[in-house]
């Protein structure tokens, strides 16, 4: 009978694939995810389905992209009774819990999103995904003592600290309390932490700003206007949340180390950070679109030998189909050619993409269509990876795009 491993599942918010060490930006400060990367498998290419939280959320636990999720307008609750990953591992075992951010709970669209109101509403039991164990927060954007409930905890509390911590903390604890009753069964939990979301500027465990002056911008960010200004300040704060997250992220994974885990380490999407001009998600753009995706084992990573960057074109779309040939012994399941990118909506927030498309991704070319069908965008990432020059119209061009056309 196969030994089924346990997982682990670590997302993130906002975190886009280049701002990491292994990357190759040298603002960012990620030992862990740079000793993951080296012992584990680096999924180079990969993107987020849907760059917005909740409909990435949606599709990422259910495998199921946005709408046929249930999950097509930003304040749209994931369907009761949607069948998710931890459904599928519970009939295989596994204990399941989840921890941290769900940011799908239904939502007052009239209500603040900011703020305790938010952070203190509460999930129904009867709407956390199946999850065995669920201890979390529907959203609010407190990046420091964040308010929890759940299945041991009834009513709101909240808890000091740093957020990433605590809930790093919290799960690692739950974890222990497995160990110490010598439980057999695999466990599978899904760890959601909120930064390095905004607000930018919030205290960062301790890890001081970066000096916006001196940092390294890329060369698709306008210079010497408001969108430079705003992209030094905002990356300032940003880089300061990913080192503070990155160590709360090595703690988790070393309590962990005698179950010997399967390590998933992801974000739902990026942000742009003035990138062509523009700022948060929901675009089209690399930034926006493009995520960190690590897997790593410390016997050995079911993606492959340490240290591998694979290009196959994957989307987070894939992690429960992954999760399940894991836990019956698998290797990782192959990538394809293509990865779908889509908005199923337009979300009517600030600085927010301003329409829905839909679009498929190769690790080296890009199409993006709008809502009603009309072609927007084409890109050569290969020798255009900031892209700077949309090829849409380009009549040399015409046969890659109905090649690509043909897979949307």
């Amino acid at each position: 009978m196969v030994k089924r491993p346990c997982i682990l599942w670590i997302v993130t918010t906002q975190w886009r694939a280049s701002a990491t060490g292994y990357a190759g930006d040298p603002q960012a400060r990620t030992p862990t995810l740079d000793r993951l990367a080296a012992g584990g498998v680096n999924y180079a290419q990969a993107v987020t389905p849907h760059p917005f939280g909740p409909f990435a959320r949606a599709a990422l636990l259910t495998g199921v992209p946005s709408p046929q999720n249930g999950v097509r307008d930003y304040f749209d609750p994931l369907p009761v009774g949607s069948r998710t990953v931890a459904h599928t591992l519970a009939e295989m075992g596994y204990e399941t819990a989840f921890f941290g951010k769900w940011h799908l709970g239904k939502r007052d669209p009239e209500a603040p999103l900011v703020g305790e109101a938010h952070a203190r509403q509460c999930v129904p039991e009867g709407a956390r995904g199946g999850f065995e164990f669920w201890e979390g927060f529907e959203s609010g954007f407190l990046l420091n003592d964040p308010w929890l409930h759940g299945t041991r905890l009834p009513e709101p509390q909240r808890f000091p600290g740093y957020q990433s911590a605590v809930v790093g903390e919290r799960a690692a604890a739950w974890l222990a309390s497995r160990r110490e009753g010598r439980t057999e069964s695999p466990w599978f939990a899904c760890v959601s932490l909120e930064a390095p979301h905004p607000p930018y500027a919030a205290p960062a465990d301790g890890v001081a700003p970066c000096d916006p002056a001196g940092l390294q911008l890329p060369g698709n960010v306008p210079r010497g206007g408001a969108a430079e200004a705003q992209a030094r300040r905002e990356l300032a704060g940003y880089y300061a949340h990913i080192e503070a997250t990155d160590r709360a992220i090595g703690r988790l994974v070393d309590s962990v180390a005698d179950d010997d885990p399967i390590v998933v380490v992801t974000s739902v999407h990026g942000d742009m950070h003035g990138a062509h001009g523009l700022f948060r998600k929901g675009w089209p753009h690399e930034e926006s679109v493009r995520v960190p995706l690590l897997v790593w084992r410390r016997s050995g990573s079911p993606s492959g030998n340490a240290g591998r960057r694979s290009d196959e074109a994957v989307s987070l779309l894939e992690l429960p189909a992954w999760s399940a040939a894991w836990a019956e012994g698998g290797a990782t399941p192959p990538g394809g050619l293509y990865a779908s990118i889509s908005m199923p909506s337009v979300v009517r927030l600030p600085h927010q993409c301003d329409r829905g498309w839909r679009g498929v991704r190769t690790p080296t070319r890009k199409l993006v269509l709008d809502a009603d069908g009309q072609p927007w965008l084409f890109f050569d990432l290969a020798a255009d990876p900031g892209e700077q020059c949309n090829l849409i119209d380009a009549p040399e061009w015409a046969a890659e795009r109905a090649a690509l056309l043909a897979h949307l």
